[in-house]
């Protein structure tokens, strides 16, 4: 049998990929991480392998941090510490049982929706290096709830509520389904899906397909929700909004949240808004990002990321947990969402950028806020607006 070698470790990631990463050109952006998540999916099938027993402990070593101040309860899940890897990067849950070993606490999987579909057309994942940015208009391509199921049976995972780090399902709807017939098509990928769910997101803000963030208006909302709920044994249920919806909508979210006893809400998703780089052209269609579709990510969208966020916890008190994503490259850029009010949250196209070593300093770097403001936990940073503290 051969096995697929774990994963450079970071210096090997920024020797092999950082030429790449830097550049908007060269290799494929999803032909890259497509390469990546194939190793990764390896890795957790054969995880339990004898030979593979030594060098999963040195990546383990390298990249996961311990620290009981770090670990927090929220919505009936145990966190080891606060950051996640954000749905998109492992749609299909192939590496569910590996991403602990990078340091994460948590690994949401999907967005994963009822009937599988291919996406939109290539290229659809394009790099902004300069800007240390991402155009992505995917698709939601994924193999389809029933498929995802049986790939993360076929992973043996522990169950829910044992694991080494809590899993997140990212449920959408599928393409060909009417806008009203949209509960029903999440409410087949949640019954598939349920079982194996630490939590489950609803994701109705992706930009990539037609009419989905129409599902973010009060009424289909909480229709969609009110819904979702009729599962039986149904898994702490957050919803996951843009960072293009103006104060009035947030708070309109906020209400729904309590009212429908909602475990949360992930702000935020990419953006329609092009932040200022209206101008900047696309290397590989040659036209301007003012004139492509997709949603932005990365570090353009930090501060607006964190001023929905500020905005939420405005709105919801300290009784509603929030999840921030969106621009997080560093540990003073987790810090700043935590002390905005965020208790989790989640990397994705700066851990691209970065490498695997970005984990463990953004772990390092909240310890040391931690104690260089006298806090003994990070649930008592949790919208403390403390800023960043340098040695």
């Amino acid at each position: 049998m051969t096995l697929t070698p774990l994963p450079p470790p970071a210096d090997g990631w920024q020797r092999l990929l950082g030429p790449w990463l830097a550049r908007d050109d060269g290799a494929d952006a999803e032909w890259l991480s497509q390469m990546s998540l194939q190793a990764l999916a390896s890795l957790s099938r054969r995880r339990h392998n004898p030979l593979l027993r030594l060098p999963i402990a040195a990546l383990a070593s390298r990249l996961q941090r311990s620290d009981a101040r770090l670990a927090q309860t929220l919505f009936g899940c145990h966190f080891s510490n606060p950051v996640g890897l954000a749905a998109g990067f492992d749609k299909n849950g192939v590496a569910a049982g590996v991403w602990h070993l990078f340091g994460f606490g948590f690994a949401e999987l999907g967005t994963v929706t009822a009937l599988p579909q291919e996406g939109n057309p290539r290229p659809r994942l394009f790099r902004l290096a300069r800007e240390q940015a991402a155009l992505n208009r995917m698709g939601f391509n994924n193999l389809g709830a029933e498929a995802v199921r049986q790939g993360l049976l076929a992973q043996a995972l522990p169950p829910p509520g044992q694991r080494p780090a809590v899993l997140g399902l990212n449920l959408g709807k599928s393409r060909s389904t009417p806008l009203e017939q949209a509960p029903d098509d999440y409410a087949r990928s949640l019954a598939a899906l349920a079982p194996l769910a630490d939590y489950v997101v609803i994701n109705v803000s992706s930009p990539n397909t037609p009419g989905l963030r129409e599902l973010q208006d009060d009424a289909p909302l909480r229709r969609l929700v009110e819904r979702l709920r009729q599962q039986p044994a149904c898994p702490p249920m957050l919803v996951k909004i843009a960072p293009d919806l103006a104060d009035d909508a947030l708070d309109a979210v906020v209400s729904l949240a309590f009212e429908e006893g909602l475990a949360g809400v992930i702000a935020t998703n990419t953006s329609l808004d092009r932040l200022g780089l209206e101008q900047r052209r696309l290397l590989q269609t040659g036209r301007c990002l003012a004139d492509e579709p997709g949603g932005l990510s990365g570090a353009p969208l930090r501060p607006r990321a964190l001023a929905v966020l500020r905005r939420l916890r405005a709105s919801a008190g300290p009784g509603l947990p929030l999840i921030g994503v969106g621009g997080i490259d560093s540990a003073q850029a987790a810090w700043e969402r935590i002390a905005a009010g965020a208790s989790l949250v989640q990397l994705y196209t700066g851990w691209i950028y970065r490498g695997p070593e970005l984990v463990p300093r953004v772990l390092e770097g909240l310890q040391q806020q931690l104690d260089r403001h006298g806090l003994p936990s990070l649930a008592a940073a949790v919208g403390c607006e403390l800023p960043w503290r340098e040695a």
